[in-house]
């Protein structure tokens, strides 16, 4: 690929500089596929560069780890040390305060063929030790961003028909585009980005929505009323601290918290979504006052099953999102199976729990008072893709009025 390392070296930049956004005396923990070692290894100056008081690489390999879940006992898989959460909650408790990156260079099939209710209950155990450094997650007290690379195994899922290296240079091309690395101002062009995002966050907001409705050909009708005092955002956040940073890279979205109990209707999947390394073909769920009462899936169905077992916050929904199919990954024409990249694709909702910060001060509030105000809680988060290209979406507003959001599935605003 012409000019493949100026363009490397410009998205290990944005992605350091406007993705996670490193501050002077804080630590960096990089966490990373041995894959992705190429642009880690690039993220890292450029965080030093930054100011970065210190940047480290937690390594971890597809093949170990599908080697450990095939192989390795469930107690031996589930016992966790002390150190391991310790590790993060001490930087996150240092005066110089913690930030973390994740890039990821996935097997959208790694677990495929295993046992998927012993990997379920292991990434079950493993979330509940780490309860505690999620709350910063989930809370936006410390910046956090996603960021991708190619595999082979997954460029070759992609494009079957493509030999491995130039899956993976049609892949990095992609990646490119559609983070908008490829015109060469990647900073510039993501700023005007997040300011378009932001226009349509306000104008949701201004409605006061009390609940949207989607409706699309392939039997998609949908009600979702929005949790007590709603706020809708877009792709930037700040930690508690004030420090902007953006957190999937790419992002398309606006998107708010549903009240858990006012969810009814139909919804049918529209791409494909990978849940513990295996896939879920051609789902729809049906809900009544909030809660999934009915399911099935072209294929995956018991995984299906499974993800909405996790716990009782599971079978409903925390997040809503509207993406238009003009978005630039869709635009693409290509399925990622990677959900980083396939739910800029389409509208999406989240099984499980909602981002506190979705409701007004909810950042602030308790899990009692986050309830109150109908925000779901669970240990999972799992986006699965629900827009179509001929998606119609309304809203009704607190004051008994009608708005369209969507039509053929962009916005209409």
């Amino acid at each position: 690929m012409e000019n493949f390392n100026e363009l490397l070296k410009k998205y290990a930049d944005f992605v350091v500089r406007v993705g996670v956004n490193p501050q002077p005396g804080q630590t960096l923990i990089i966490r990373c596929s041995l894959e992705a070692a190429p642009l880690a290894r690039l993220c890292v100056r450029s965080a030093f560069e930054a100011g970065a008081r210190d940047v480290q690489v937690d390594w971890n390999d597809n093949a170990v780890s599908r080697s450990r879940m095939e192989l390795g006992s469930e107690e031996a898989l589930t016992d966790f040390k002390p150190y391991q959460l310790r590790r993060y909650l001490d930087y996150a408790e240092s005066e110089g305060s913690v930030c973390v990156l994740h890039l990821i260079a996935d097997d959208p099939e790694v677990y495929a063929g295993l046992d998927s209710a012993k990997i379920s209950r292991v990434n079950a155990a493993n979330r509940k030790f780490m309860a505690p450094w999620r709350e910063y997650t989930m809370n936006d007290r410390v910046q956090w961003s996603i960021a991708a690379m190619p595999s082979a195994p997954w460029a070759k899922k992609m494009f079957p028909d493509l030999d491995t290296d130039a899956a993976i240079e049609k892949l990095w091309q992609l990646i490119f585009d559609v983070c908008r690395v490829t015109g060469g101002d990647p900073v510039g062009e993501w700023r005007a980005h997040l300011d378009r995002l932001m226009t349509l966050r306000d104008k949701m907001n201004a409605f006061d929505l009390e609940s949207v409705h989607f409706k699309s050909s392939n039997g998609t009708d949908l009600t979702v009323g929005l949790a007590d005092k709603a706020s809708w955002e877009s792709a930037g956040s700040r930690n508690e601290k004030g420090v902007e940073f953006l957190p999937n890279i790419p992002t398309e979205e606006v998107f708010t918290a549903p009240h858990k109990d006012k969810v009814n209707g139909v919804v049918y999947g529209t791409k494909p979504y990978v849940f513990n390394g295996q896939l879920i073909k051609g789902f729809h769920v049906t809900f009544k006052d909030g809660k999934v009462v009915e399911h099935g899936a072209e294929e995956g169905a018991d995984l299906l099953g499974q993800l909405l077992d996790t716990d009782e916050g599971a079978r409903s929904i925390g997040e809503v999102a509207l993406v238009p199919a003009s978005s630039p990954i869709n635009s693409s024409g290509a399925l990622f199976y990677s959900t980083l990249f396939d739910e800029n694709a389409a509208c999406h909702i989240a099984f499980g729990a909602s981002y506190p910060g979705t409701t007004a001060d909810g950042t602030r509030l308790s899990k009692e008072e986050l309830l109150e105000r109908g925000m779901n809680q669970s240990a999972i988060h799992e986006d699965v893709m629900i827009g179509a290209e001929d998606s119609e979406i309304t809203g009704k507003c607190r004051d008994g009025r009608t708005v369209t959001l969507f039509q053929n599935g962009v916005w209409a605003l």
